[in-house]
């Protein structure tokens, strides 16, 4: 990581298209969304690979922000039609590290803080290194890399639910996050 650079916080995830008109449906990341998603805020996007090829966008500015449904739906500058919000379909929208306050709850993250921290069995045997949080529709997944002489790299990777039954401690300060993993998670 460098340290000049903040690191990017995912606060919202873009799930599709809504009308013809440009409108995002966004799945809510954040506990603040009435301060994340107001008029004039400007959002990083994260595209996953080989995402948004006709477009070099690396942010969006939110221009009107409404609930729909029971879903957030967010307008932004330049998205004018349904193919350029197609386009945005997967992206997270993120911000600054520096612009986040702390989780008030004990058992919540940021993505920042748990990427380098040293996995371990409950059984205290250490796996591997989280080296990222992944935000799926079905949740969050740690990354895990596993050392491994056979594989590309010396390392696989194992996608680690983040529940609390799989994943039943942090330790911020160890460094370290304790995995009680299902039979065959780790293979």
């Amino acid at each position: 990581m460098n340290e000049l650079q903040p690191e990017a916080l995912a606060v919202g995830r873009v799930v599709r298209p809504h009308g013809v008109r440009g409108e995002l449906v966004v799945e809510v990341l954040t506990d603040s969304p009435e301060l994340r998603f107001v008029p004039g805020s400007v959002l990083g996007l994260k595209r996953r690979s080989g995402q948004g090829r006709k477009s070099s966008a690396q942010s969006l500015t939110v221009t009107a922000a409404r609930h729909h449904a029971g879903r957030l739906l967010v307008r932004a500058e330049g998205v004018d039609g349904r193919d350029a919000a197609e386009e945005l379909r997967g992206a997270l929208l993120t911000v600054s590290s520096d612009e986040a306050e702390s989780p008030e709850d004990p058992d919540e993250f940021h993505d920042t803080e748990l990427i380098g921290l040293r996995a371990q069995l409950v059984a205290g045997d250490e796996v591997g290194v989280v080296r990222d949080v992944l935000h799926s529709p079905a949740g969050e997944l740690l990354s895990i890399a596993i050392p491994d002489p056979e594989a590309d790299k010396g390392e696989r990777e194992a996608l680690v639910p983040f529940v609390s039954a799989i994943v039943p401690e942090v330790d911020l300060d160890k460094g370290t996050v304790v995995l009680d993993p299902p039979e065959g998670l780790l293979d």
